[in-house]
């Protein structure tokens, strides 16, 4: 059964001045609760032509449930689960590549698998201009499930900015930021938050001022198709930890990228940095494009209640997961594999085949670019 999110994870949409006239009460020094938060990161959740044909209904409605069913148990036991909605909610006619917007039955699955946070700066946000962002953000809204990155104006921007959430006794602060928006301007007075040094400098002070227990940002950034992080990532990922920034994992190549497991020299704090976490769910069929990553940080804490706790990785790990399109799996609809637990009668060779050179080339990436991340192998 799925949690209750809105019940189990408050949510804070609050500005720097409602924090210090709400002010957050100290729990008293002998006050014990749950000592760890998991979170779950995946990472692109598309939604081209194709997809939009597999899962319509005879009644003209669509039904994705079965995309998500093989990893919707994971998905939901996270504290947190945090996936990357790249496509607009639009509203009709419903289209894919190259200026997406896709049916609010997509945003109801999504849920329905277990995501709590839908991160929606990335460069499809704009594909349907002012009145897909909106709509998105409207939809959300409907479902209260928890979003950053794209805003109807200043005002909401301030107000819900960064993403402050409270779970199992932790305060964990979240931010995202797009490279482009495909050349699309944001339309008066709509925001999307692209990558700007001095904005986003700006952003983490404010939540530094927070004292959350993290700061986790969220970058869609990168080329295309690489499998190595450019320069301007690495870069930008150092200057981030500069900052402040705790963990950062980063989407938008459309493949798996490294990632490491930092350890601060000076104050033992440990960093995770994912630097792209590839495609969970889509249509693409070029090399590495058809499969991604779940990420998963386990943090933990004291468990005695303080002010400004000293927070720690407890563990940090992976496991690929692979797309069977109709075509290669002779099902009607799009489904999602844990790579590690298929059975080997369930696939059709040339489904498995895929499935092979996709896991064969992630696993000689990862195992030969990491640092201090393994695979979580069940």
């Amino acid at each position: 059964m799925r949690r209750t999110f809105p019940l189990a994870l408050l949510f804070f949409f609050v500005s720097c001045s409602s924090v210090a006239q709400e002010q957050v009460v100290p729990e008293a020094s002998d006050t014990v609760f749950p000592a760890k938060v998991t979170l779950l990161f995946v990472g692109d959740l598309m939604q081209h032509k194709a997809q939009l044909e597999a899962a319509r209904t005879s009644q003209g409605t669509y039904d994705y449930s079965p995309c998500f069913s093989l990893v919707k148990e994971q998905i939901s036991k996270a504290d947190i689960a945090i996936a990357n909605l790249e496509v607009p909610l639009g509203g009709k006619p419903y289209t894919g590549y190259p200026a997406f917007s896709a049916p609010d039955e997509f945003l109801y699955a999504i849920q329905n698998a277990g995501f709590d946070i839908l991160l929606t700066a990335n460069n499809h946000c704009l594909d349907r201009g002012k009145k897909g962002l909106e709509r998105t953000i409207l939809m959300l809204d409907s479902l209260h499930i928890p979003y950053t990155g794209t805003y109807r104006n200043k005002e909401e921007r301030h107000q819900h900015y960064p993403l402050l959430i409270h779970k199992n006794g932790f305060r964990i602060a979240f931010l995202n930021y797009t490279y482009d928006t495909n050349g699309i301007k944001p339309s008066s007075p709509n925001i999307v938050n692209y990558i700007d040094k001095k904005v986003i400098q700006q952003d983490i002070d404010t939540a530094r001022a927070w004292q959350p227990g993290a700061i986790i940002a969220c970058m869609h950034w990168g080329n295309e198709y690489q499998s190595l992080p450019s320069r301007e990532q690495r870069q930008l990922a150092d200057w981030l930890l500069e900052q402040g920034v705790t963990h950062i994992i980063g989407s938008h190549p459309h493949v798996i990228q490294p990632m490491e497991l930092r350890t601060d020299s000076l104050t033992g704090m440990q960093h995770a940095v994912v630097y792209s976490l590839g495609n969970f769910i889509s249509n693409m069929s070029q090399i590495n494009t058809d499969g991604g990553l779940i990420f998963t940080l386990e943090l933990e804490k004291d468990t005695v209640a303080s002010l400004i706790p000293h927070i720690r990785v407890r563990h940090c790990g992976y496991n690929l997961v692979w797309t069977a399109r109709p075509t290669l799996s002779n099902e009607k609809n799009y489904i999602i594999y844990p790579t590690d637990s298929i059975p080997a009668s369930k696939l059709p060779d040339t489904a498995r085949n895929s499935l092979n050179i996709f896991v064969k080339n992630a696993r000689k990436l990862l195992q030969q670019h990491n640092v201090g991340i393994r695979e979580d192998k069940k």
